[in-house]
């Protein structure tokens, strides 16, 4: 298994050809590219995910792509992060305990 890039800041009109293209460059290997998007309207979100073949690949691609200007704007390139799991029920709306802290206060109060 690659090793997972994160790229962000990305022009909204940059498809994942041209973002292979741009991480190959200098002949590193690029496994898959996967841009996220907005799940209500399809457009890209500025953001996408590149699996790099192997972990020397994508510390080169992050060093040579971090802060380059593509677009007029500067990329951030680096190691992708597992997201962190979700808490709660995932319902949204209003917190209960009240007014903007919400919540239990610790003893003593």
């Amino acid at each position: 298994m690659g090793t997972r890039v994160y790229v962000g800041n990305l022009p909204f009109d940059m498809d994942a050809n041209a973002i292979r293209a741009l991480f190959e460059e200098g002949g590193r290997r690029v496994a898959d590219v996967k841009i996220i998007t907005d799940r209500d309207t399809g457009r890209p979100r500025g953001f996408a995910f590149v699996e790099m073949e192997n972990q020397s690949d994508a510390q080169a691609a992050i060093q040579t792509l971090n802060g380059r200007e593509i677009g007029g704007r500067p990329l951030t390139v680096n190691e992708a992060r597992e997201q962190a799991p979700r808490r709660g029920n995932g319902g949204g709306g209003f917190r209960s305990g009240g007014g903007g802290g919400g919540g239990r206060r610790p003893r003593g109060y």
